[in-house]
């Protein structure tokens, strides 16, 4: 598969996304386990996961500990696999998101990841999602403090506009590597976020990058110049909307979201779908 860069880390052009392995309308564990397996078959090399990849209050972790089990399972070749991980957001049980970016709380997450995980220091760690309560700089700041104690191999942001991006970068000391927001044919309202990451040399992590596990289906309904293009490629819409995303920047390294393994099969594929520079043109208008 086609290799993009995080920091100083080569992974593949498409990751695979576990949220919809763990919060509401999840598949049974086998069935999970199965897709990583298919993402990892296809040449999957990045992984998303959250501790707030959850369903149920009492069952934080969800999915990191889902994601160390398939990849144990896997085997030798699982560790190669870079695991980015999350922290700063919170599900009560509800259905709900809160937020929590306190320094400490963040250290104390980062931890419990790793021991999840069942790694000594984590791949890659992202603030989820800045929380109007707490100073971003002080949220950022206790990524750095885990990257200077070694709990973290690299850093990352999620849900971050230009001037957070630029602030992260100062606080962090030039170690910001990656940048994960929603981007989609539906949603392109971060697409300046996209081409200050390419300027700047960072990651850029599409989440949802086919609109959302609601919305994944309507795709060709609702934007035909992606299914117009799939009847000229001969593939699917949905490797065409990540095909453009890739054709947007080298930087690009969407993250779809996955439960079948059909379903990351088909996401894989698009690392390998060169458009035309006039497709990706109508793909953009």
């Amino acid at each position: 598969m086609q290799q993009r860069t995080i920091g100083g880390r080569s992974v593949s052009a498409i990751g695979l996304g576990g949220m919809p392995m763990s919060i509401e309308g999840r598949p049974d564990p086998e069935r999970s386990i199965a897709t990583v397996h298919a993402a990892l078959d296809a040449g999957v090399t990045l992984i998303d996961t959250a501790d707030s990849y959850h369903r149920d209050a009492n069952e934080v972790g969800h999915n990191e500990e889902l994601i160390a089990r398939a990849l144990r399972e896997y085997g030798a070749a699982g560790a190669d696999v870079l695991v980015a991980t999350k922290g700063g957001h919170l599900r009560p049980g509800d259905g709900t998101w809160t937020r929590n970016g306190d320094p400490a709380y963040l250290k104390r997450a980062a931890k419990e990841s790793a021991r999840r995980l069942g790694v000594g220091a984590i791949g890659l760690y992202q603030f989820h999602r800045p929380d109007p309560a707490v100073p971003y700089a002080d949220s950022v700041g206790a990524l750095r403090e885990l990257l200077d104690e070694g709990v973290i191999l690299m850093a990352g942001i999620s849900n971050a506009g230009i001037a957070q991006i630029d602030e992260a970068r100062e606080i962090l000391g030039g170690r910001l590597v990656s940048v994960q927001n929603q981007f989609s044919p539906a949603f392109r309202s971060s697409r300046s976020e996209l081409e200050h990451c390419a300027g700047l040399g960072i990651a850029f992590l599409p989440w949802s990058p086919l609109g959302g596990i609601a919305n994944a289906k309507e795709l060709a309904a609702r934007h035909g110049v992606f299914q117009q293009v799939a009847d000229e490629t001969g593939t699917s819409v949905h490797q065409v909307a990540l095909a453009w995303q890739l054709a947007l920047a080298p930087v690009v390294i969407p993250i779809p979201g996955a439960s079948r393994p059909a379903s990351i099969r088909d996401s894989a594929a698009a690392a390998d779908l060169e458009l035309t520079r006039d497709q990706v043109a109508l793909l953009s208008a």
